[in-house]
C-alpha cells in the first residue's frame, strides 16, 4: 500500500479537491472493496490515492484533463517507488477513466470501484461545502440570477447554483455501478 505522507506532498489544496478529498475518495474505495470479490486492493489503493494529482495542473491551465495527465503523472511516480509494474497500467486506467464529465465506462472492477467512491464524495452535505469551498477560493460567484444553468457541463467555472444543475444533480443511481 502506499505511504499516505508521500502521497499528500503531491496535492495541494484547491479549494474543495484538497487532499482531505482523496482521503474520502481512499476511505470509500476501500470500503467499496471490502463487499466485492475478485478485486486488487493494491491497485485500488494507488488509484485511489493518486487519482485528482493532476488537479493543480488543471486548475493552472496546464492540462485540458486532470484524469488523463493524472493518469501519466501517477506512472512515473508508481515507477519511481517500485510499485509492481504488471499493475502500473491498471492503475493508470482507473485513474483515467474516474471523471463523471467525461462520462467513459470503466471496464475494470477496480476503475468501476474509483468511479464510486469519487461520484459518493459529491454527493450530500460535503459535496455542497466542496462547492462553496471552491468557488470561493477561486473567486468565481455564488449565484448569477440572469445565468441559466447550462444543459451540458463544461467545466468548474460556473457559479455554484448553475454546477449543482450541470454537474452534481446529475449523479443518479443509475450512474453508480
Amino acid at each position: 500500500m502506499l505511504n499516505k505522507k508521500r502521497v499528500k506532498e503531491l496535492y495541494e489544496n484547491l479549494g474543495g479537491h484538497g487532499f482531505d478529498h482523496v482521503e474520502r475518495v481512499h476511505k470509500l474505495s476501500m470500503r467499496i472493496s471490502d463487499e466485492e470479490k475478485n478485486v486488487d486492493l493494491q491497485i485500488i489503493d494507488a488509484a485511489a490515492w493518486l487519482h485528482d494529482i493532476a488537479r493543480t495542473k488543471e486548475s493552472r491551465g496546464e492540462c485540458n484533463c486532470h484524469a488523463e495527465e493524472g493518469a501519466k503523472m501517477a506512472e512515473s511516480f508508481l515507477k519511481d517507488i517500485n510499485f509492481p509494474k504488471d499493475k502500473i497500467s491498471k492503475v493508470k486506467y482507473a485513474i483515467s477513466v474516474h471523471r463523471f464529465s467525461k462520462d467513459i465506462r470503466a471496464e475494470t472492477k477496480e476503475a468501476e470501484i474509483l468511479q464510486d467512491a469519487d461520484r459518493l464524495d459529491a454527493l450530500g452535505a460535503i459535496c455542497i461545502a466542496r462547492v462553496f469551498m471552491y468557488n470561493g477560493h477561486r473567486g468565481l460567484p455564488l449565484y448569477e440570477p440572469d445565468k441559466k444553468p447550462d444543459e451540458e457541463y463544461h467545466g468548474q467555472d460556473s457559479n455554484a447554483i448553475n454546477h449543482f444543475y450541470e454537474k452534481i444533480l446529475k449523479i443518479k443511481p443509475s450512474t453508480f455501478h
